[in-house]
């Protein structure tokens, strides 16, 4: 018998190469899917292929997305500056709808895989206020994937995994270095330069910085 199938969405930062981690534990054959979604920088996609190379998927695709014909985001829109101080509410990091659009990209290959997992790293604690990162999201995806696919309606719905969903990012880094994740490897910052070095000021870096601190352990991120 075959081993059962998840897709992965793997964005080339920490929290998604700990969700891959977790799901290749499992013994799952995991898909790595990544998005160009017309995204600020490109280095976050080549650390996507490393870690889902590295971390063992089966195989790993690159869907093209154009978020940044949309627009409205700091992350699409290079006219927005990425805040490098905190700030209160949804920052301008959000991308609308982006994680609905990647969500259902996933379900649509694990329909043809016929994967029973779609393994996602979003994370309800240390994260910047995205309102798709909320386990109340992640249930109503569930529910959209039971309804609008011709596996759930048939009785074998997709499961929507979050597993870092409410970890701290201490815990995430954590659990992933005792699966032997090298965090050396991925890219998390806003703003990185072509060569993936991290501007060290963005919220994604300060969260980063502040989970190795707080897990006593030393942070392999390259600064610029």
């Amino acid at each position: 018998m075959s081993e059962p199938r998840a897709v992965v969405l793997v964005s080339g930062g920490l929290d998604s190469a700990t969700a891959l981690a977790l799901a290749r534990q499992r013994g799952l054959e995991c898909y790595a899917l990544s998005v160009a979604y017309g995204q600020r920088h490109e280095a976050e996609l080549a650390a996507a292929a490393r870690v889902a190379s590295v971390l063992g998927a089966r195989e790993h695709r690159v869907m093209q997305v154009d978020l940044a014909g949309i627009g409205g985001s700091a992350l699409t829109d290079a006219s927005i500056a990425v805040p490098e101080l905190p700030s209160e509410g949804i920052p301008v990091t959000y991308v609308p709808a982006r994680n609905t659009i990647l969500l259902s990209l996933a379900l649509a290959w694990a329909e043809v895989l016929d994967a029973g997992y779609i393994f996602v790293g979003v994370n309800a604690l240390d994260y910047s206020g995205y309102p798709d990162c909320r386990p109340e999201y992640v249930e109503a995806f569930a529910q959209l994937a039971r309804l609008a696919t011709k596996a759930g309606v048939q009785g074998s719905p997709c499961r929507i995994e979050a597993p870092l969903i409410e970890w701290s990012k201490a815990r995430i880094i954590r659990e992933g270095v005792a699966l032997g994740v090298d965090y050396g490897m991925t890219v998390s910052c806003y703003q990185a330069d072509r060569d993936g070095r991290a501007c060290g000021r963005c919220d994604s870096c300060r969260l980063r910085r502040a989970g190795f601190e707080a897990a006593g352990l030393p942070d392999p991120t390259r600064y610029q």
